[in-house]
């Protein structure tokens, strides 16, 4: 039985290929216990798609289970919008649309198709500002880059993933306690 990757997971292979395998290790502990202040205000601003108080429209779907048998995915939408056919994918505050915003995406339009929803345009809602973002169906080279960084992803040996050693990611990462120091220890 082959297992599928989590849509979530593929920003955190972006972010560092080791984060996807760290991740694992705080699966079954409360979100409180690693989670910093970004990541829960990020919660916090999906609790209304996960309670299903964002609105009561019938044209919306909300926090709606959704998988891929031909990528090997799995995860949850945030609003798909029947009337429109419209994807949307929310974040706390958006600065840059990076590339793992455009990827959530499509691995998210991908699991739609599958499941036989037409999906027309892409969006990142940005909550605090209330920006929108529209995001560009992939075009060929797109789409290959994305299904080759899913295949990346399938294939990765926590053992050969680059460290990152004192990337300016590192402090910000929340597996970093469980990865390594920033600096060497001192020998005595």
């Amino acid at each position: 039985m082959e297992s599928y990757i989590q849509i979530s997971k593929i920003n955190d292979f972006l972010f560092c290929p080791r984060s996807v395998y760290l991740h694992t290790i705080y699966d079954n502990f409360h979100k409180r216990a690693y989670q910093r202040t970004s990541q829960i205000a990020g919660t916090l601003a999906h609790e209304s798609i996960e309670k299903g108080t964002y609105s009561s429209k019938k044209r919306y779907l909300l926090g709606m289970a959704i998988y891929s048998d031909e990528l090997g995915l799995c995860g949850k939408i945030d609003v798909y919008d029947r009337e429109t056919r419209a994807l949307v994918e929310r974040k706390r505050h958006v600065k840059n649309v990076y590339d793992g915003y455009r990827y959530q995406l499509y691995a998210q339009m991908a699991c739609m198709r599958e499941m036989g929803y037409v999906v027309e345009s892409l969006f990142i809602h940005s909550l605090t500002d209330n920006k929108r973002y529209t995001i560009e169906m992939p075009h060929e080279q797109e789409w290959r880059e994305f299904t080759e960084l899913i295949d990346r992803i399938k294939t990765l040996d926590v053992k050969d993933a680059a460290i990152l050693e004192n990337s300016p990611k590192c402090p910000q990462c929340i597996y970093q306690p469980l990865c390594h120091p920033l600096t060497p220890p001192k020998l005595i």
